[in-house]
């Protein structure tokens, strides 16, 4: 069995003294709050001036608002900002309070886009935009930006987080989950699948690359934390892997293509029910990072570039040698 308790033992990627990327976090968000009622019209033209990329963006994706429609904007941008209903005045002060300081973020954005860097020199950093939602996105992604929905990162325990989300989702809504969200959408987005085949074995074998090479750029972190899991969930994993992969494997899942059978081992959930209602959701993710473990554990030749652009699932499950 893997020792791949916590984060990801053995080898070494990047080196020790890699220059920092630098790397700012654009506070759309501290803009939107010095919108008044009285001075609307002018506060809009301000941010249009100011953000003539994402402010655009963000009134037609997060308002659904046409970006022309300046009239209808001024009416509904107070509301949106003071809504008492919905919370979003309660959560626009408790964003404003949890994102005073914005630092811890930034430097571990910074490290990582600085480890992408190192093995994708081509890549294009792109900007970053912290702005409000409305409990819309999480992280949100334009031409060369991607933006963090803050407000959909105040804490697990946030009383409005009951009336929008389920339970097992408000693991990952917290202020330190959001360097690895960003990192973990960008890397899907700028490694996408490639496979001609639409089995379950490829869909977990291609996720489960994108969450060990995450894994190894945030390499201090707990292997938990990495798949969004609390460490009881991970732990349950561990326990009972071997468990999971002889059911897997007699039930033949693997080679299956429904749609259903996909959603039911890769997509969030409270629970993955085609192993048991005490598996985590994801829980095909987390086999397919096992996977790719296992296989970069025996092929110390091969660099996680190639790792990434290795297509072919069944042999790296094969070479993988994976027998928990």
């Amino acid at each position: 069995m893997l020792a791949l308790t916590s984060c990801q033992k053995g080898r070494t990627y990047f080196p020790k003294d890699l220059k920092p990327q630098e790397l700012d976090i654009v506070r759309f968000d501290n803009s939107l709050m010095n919108v008044h009622e009285t001075t609307v019209a002018q506060d809009i033209r301000v941010l249009y001036d100011e953000y003539p990329v994402f402010m655009p963006l963000w009134v037609e994706d997060i308002l659904g608002i046409p970006s022309a429609d300046t009239a209808y904007l001024e009416q509904a941008l107070p509301e949106f900002l003071n809504d008492t209903l919905y919370g979003f005045k309660a959560t626009n002060a408790r964003e404003q309070a949890i994102f005073a300081d914005v630092s811890d973020i930034q430097n571990a954005i910074s490290q990582a886009f600085t480890r992408i860097l190192y093995l994708y020199p081509e890549t294009e950093i792109p900007t970053l935009y912290l702005f409000i939602s409305g409990f819309n996105a999480p992280i949100y992604f334009g031409d060369e930006l991607i933006g963090i929905g803050a407000d959909m990162y105040l804490g697990s325990d946030y009383e409005y987080y009951n009336r929008v989300v389920y339970d097992y989702q408000k693991q990952t809504m917290r202020k330190e989950c959001i360097p690895v969200d960003v990192i973990s959408a960008f890397l899907f987005r700028t490694l996408p699948y490639t496979s001609t085949k639409s089995r379950l074995l490829d869909q977990m074998i291609y996720r489960g690359k994108v969450m060990y090479l995450t894994a190894q750029i945030f390499d201090k972190l707990p292997g938990y934390e990495v798949m969004g899991w609390t460490k009881e969930q991970w732990d349950w994993c561990v326990k009972n892997e071997e468990a999971i992969w002889h059911l897997v494997m007699d039930k033949r899942d693997l080679f299956k293509t429904e749609s259903l059978i996909l959603t039911g081992y890769l997509n969030d959930g409270p629970f993955t029910s085609e192993v048991s209602q005490d598996a985590p959701g994801r829980l095909g993710i987390w086999l397919g990072w096992r996977i790719a473990a296992s296989y970069m554990e025996h092929h110390p030749e091969v660099s996680l570039q190639e790792l990434m652009a290795e297509g072919d699932a069944q042999k790296i499950l094969e070479e993988s040698y994976y027998k928990p």
